[in-house]
């Protein structure tokens, strides 16, 4: 703690890391003015009644920062972005010209983030279509013609890249990522007023399940903090090398192995599948044909959040597609080539494909640890619902670890920067 309150002064006392504090903060107070300013035509007080009556609503307005119930110009979020993003990662392994472009550099970086705003634009335009047929469906929005829906779809569209030309600006002139950092603002933006909610509706028995809520949330958060700093240090080493006349002495590394490679990806790849059957349940149970309808409604009430079947789904998804991510983000092949070219070896292992074997071996069993870990905190809110009782206190787990992840990576790199600050004093 000591140690945190000293790199928080060190932080006020340098004027280039204040003013880009100072920067992230007004962009922090926009994004939270944007959230409070509706898109016309919308009834807020029917669309509150709906989300009150809706726990899959409720808990996508918690990950969008509260401008979904608001049904803000930004009540999109990040989601089309992030998707886009998501997309273009899988297909850098797909098309080999796009893996080109990631070795490429500040160009190759400029390009995919490019591509990726190009995609964002008909991922939006899909997800503003679909949701004005639920609120059209539910009455919450009027008939609009062709004038007032195209802009209705250009707001919620501009809204978005508003959203992410915000992310950019505090990543060029700001403190840490900035669309992390627009997630994480939105997700604690939303917490006093589940707080609040819940608060209400205070009782003796409630008092107690907030108390063992607040335990399992610091357990929560040191579990997170635990497995996110956890690595597997493999060491390797070097042997001399005779180049021209000089010997280079051989040294020894590690090669770290993250306990979760993927961090929040795996959840974020689940939530999109696990959330479909919900989304074409919802528009398909007010349309005219019974049969329709009722097949409609039997999947809103299969993949209910608070369900068996969408928790074990939902969990099964989250431990799958950290597997996938992770074979995707670190290649043992490949690691395996580099070690054996520069001379390197780990002990006791051959260099070449008995390496890879191992390191696949590792591999497999520190993710399975991660994975499992990933799949309880993405199905937390049901489990902390069932045992408290606390239905208005749904605060997601993948929001928790958010939140932690973005507070660690965001004082590592204040933490480089005073360290690269007190190198640059012994330079002068």
């Amino acid at each position: 703690m000591k140690d945190i309150e000293e790199k928080l002064q060190l932080l006020l006392r340098d004027e280039q890391l204040k003013r880009k504090l100072l920067f992230t903060l007004l962009i922090f107070f926009a994004f939270r003015v944007f959230a409070f300013l509706p898109v016309p035509a919308i009834d807020l007080n029917r669309l509150k009644v709906l989300f009150s009556q809706n726990q899959f609503l409720s808990l996508l307005d918690i990950f969008s920062g509260g401008t979904l119930i608001n049904f803000s110009v930004m009540a999109l979020g990040l989601n089309p972005y992030i998707n886009a993003s998501i997309i273009l990662q899988l297909l850098t392994v797909i098309f080999p010209k796009l893996e080109q472009l990631t070795k490429e550099g500040e160009y190759g970086r400029y390009k995919i983030n490019q591509y990726t705003r190009f995609l964002t634009v008909p991922l939006t335009i899909v997800q503003t279509i679909g949701i004005y047929a639920l609120l059209r469906n539910q009455k919450i929005i009027g008939f609009l013609n062709p004038i007032e829906f195209f802009s209705f779809v250009l707001t919620m569209v501009a809204g978005t890249f508003i959203l992410v030309w915000f992310g950019e600006l505090i990543s060029e002139f700001g403190l840490g990522n900035g669309i992390s950092l627009l997630i994480f603002a939105g997700i604690v933006g939303r917490i006093p007023i589940t707080i609040g909610r819940t608060m209400a509706v205070v009782n003796s028995q409630l008092i107690f399940n907030i108390i063992i809520f607040i335990v399992l949330a610091l357990l929560v958060v040191a579990s997170i903090v635990f497995i996110n700093e956890a690595v597997r240090r493999i060491p390797v080493y070097y042997a001399k090398r005779i180049k021209g006349n000089r010997v280079y002495q051989g040294a020894t590394n590690y090669l770290p192995l993250k306990l979760n490679q993927a961090g929040v990806i795996p959840i974020i790849f689940a939530v999109s599948f696990v959330l479909f059957p919900q989304l074409i349940g919802n528009y398909f149970s007010y349309v005219k044909n019974p049969g329709i309808a009722n097949v409609a409604r039997f999947l809103v009430k299969l993949f209910a959040p608070s369900g068996f079947f969408y928790n074990f789904f939902y969990f099964i998804l989250v431990i799958g597609f950290t597997y996938f991510y992770t074979i995707i983000v670190f290649n043992p092949q490949k690691i395996a080539e580099e070690i054996q070219k520069y001379g390197g070896f780990i002990p006791g292992i051959r260099p070449g494909t008995a390496t890879r074997d191992y390191l696949q071996k590792i591999l497999y069993k520190i993710t399975s640890v991660g994975a499992i870990f990933l799949g309880m905190v993405a199905i937390l809110p049901a489990l902390i619902s069932k045992i408290t009782g606390m239905s208005n206190l749904v605060i997601g787990g993948t929001g928790i670890l958010i939140v932690v992840s973005v507070i660690l990576e965001t004082f590592k790199m204040i933490e480089s920067q005073l360290v690269m600050k007190s190198y640059d004093k012994f330079n002068r």
